[in-house]
């Protein structure tokens, strides 16, 4: 299938945060630099994203610094309209924006978004990434629910665990780890998506911009400035994520936990669907105290990898498991 042939096609993009379509999107045929615009594909709070081609007919996803906020861009307009009280906060964040590009286009790992390329224009900034075919994490959840095998789930977040240890290789936090957030390729490939790491560090101390997290998924640190953040509050989130995925829903609000903590341990709630050691593991991650939990990515894989005390994984496990992958997207 042709990209943009169907909109009910799913892209690495397509769940972006929904949010009211204040501003308008680039029409349809708008030449960008060097991409040709073919449509809208999602849009959030802070940007619209579009499917593009590039000067040889290579699709893209180009994301577009436009935060409802802030800006303005009314019916047949090009350039968004800031009022002179908005200034200051529009070039803070577009300054953020460009830092986020500039940062993950040092990454190149099969397990993280690929951003091409970033630039300026129309008095905005935009971020080239490569275009993926499949589905997020938090779609194939859904729709298997009835059949989520403890083998896919320790198959898939160890091997997006690879590209999260690439970014905090890097000295970079990821800060909104979540289903939504891990995408499936058509080859059963996850990868990382929708970083925030770089906006939410230099947003620290700007009372004009929110700083960016996901009730649920976010470390309590996250929600206390970023003194104490690091590769454990990325693994808090992780564990958030695979509580979700078997659960449903996310764990209460961090936030909340620390001031009257209603959670219930995995070990509990779900002791007769998977491993002890597996949720064990999750529970370890969800700990209020950062200490608590697994110190580095590489711990958190370790831990992944072992199915009882004593039991690890064959290596053949992971082509196995990229297989099975493979086969439940295509069939769905």
């Amino acid at each position: 299938m042709r990209v943009g042939q169907d909109n009910h096609e799913k892209t690495h993009l397509n769940d972006h945060t929904n949010a009211p379509q204040v501003n308008q999107a680039l029409p349809s045929g708008f030449q960008l630099d060097q991409y040709r615009i073919e449509r809208q594909l999602s849009l959030g709070g802070f940007s619209i994203v579009y499917l593009a081609y590039d000067e040889e007919g290579t699709p893209v996803a180009i994301k577009e610094y436009l935060p409802n906020s802030l800006a303005l861009r009314g019916e047949g307009e090009i350039e968004p309209k800031i009022s002179e009280e908005h200034q200051a906060a529009f070039r803070y964040g577009m300054k953020c924006f460009f830092e986020e590009g500039r940062a993950l286009a040092k990454l190149m790992h099969p397990n993280v978004v690929r951003v091409l390329n970033f630039f300026r224009a129309n008095g905005t900034v935009y971020m080239v990434m490569q275009f993926e075919r499949g589905r997020t994490l938090h779609e194939y959840v859904h729709k298997h629910r009835d059949d989520l095998r403890e083998r896919f789930l320790r198959g898939v977040f160890t091997r997006m665990l690879n590209g999260l240890r690439e970014v905090h290789a890097h000295k970079l936090l990821h800060l909104d780890v979540k289903p939504s957030n891990i995408y499936l390729r058509t080859d059963g490939t996850p990868v990382l998506l929708d970083f925030g790491a770089a906006r939410q560090t230099l947003m620290t101390g700007q009372p004009m911009l929110k700083p960016m997290y996901t009730p649920g998924f976010a470390s309590p640190e996250q929600f206390a400035g970023r003194d104490a953040l690091g590769p454990w509050s990325d693994i808090y989130s992780v564990g958030a994520s695979l509580y979700a995925c078997i659960g449903g829903s996310a764990p209460p609000r961090s936030d909340e936990r620390r001031k009257n903590d209603t959670f219930k341990p995995a070990t509990k709630v779900f002791a007769d669907r998977y491993s002890e050691q597996l949720l064990e593991t999750i529970d370890w991650c969800l700990k209020l105290d950062p200490l608590d939990r697994p110190q580095s990515v590489y711990a958190l894989q370790k831990a992944l990898v072992q199915r009882g005390p004593d039991e690890a994984m064959p290596a053949s496990w992971f082509a196995d498991v990229g297989s099975r992958l493979k086969s439940f997207i295509g069939r769905s």
